[in-house]
């Protein structure tokens, strides 16, 4: 693996504890449930740690904006697959929107 790609890589790997993350909290049904809880505690951590590790590299704004915009896709891709959330024309539209930004972002970080 480049140099380069490390801190890609390893915000890529957080924003998926992020999915992960919300994932587990709405499973908790309100901190009622004890395994969610503890998956919420490990996902949590895993995605500031890699999130963190991300940053030695990437900027703080283009990495966090990354992140957001990687796991609210995934989130949503979540909430459609497991959760059975409608997905139409004008989500579809504006996640690609939010993935175009992230494209973005990435590229305006090579220079």
């Amino acid at each position: 693996m480049s140099g380069s790609a490390r801190p890609w890589i390893l915000l890529a790997v957080s924003a998926l504890f992020e999915v992960a993350w919300i994932v587990s909290l709405k499973l908790t049904e309100g901190f009622t449930r004890i395994l969610p809880l503890a998956g919420y505690l490990a996902s949590g951590l895993g995605a500031a740690v890699f999130l963190s590790m991300a940053m030695r590299t990437i900027p703080m704004g283009t990495a966090y904006a990354v992140w957001m915009g990687v796991s609210l896709v995934g989130a949503l891709g979540v909430d459609v697959a497991l959760f059975e959330e409608p997905l139409d024309a004008f989500r579809v539209a504006c996640a690609l929107l939010i993935v175009a930004g992230v494209l973005g972002l990435r590229l305006a970080a090579r220079g």
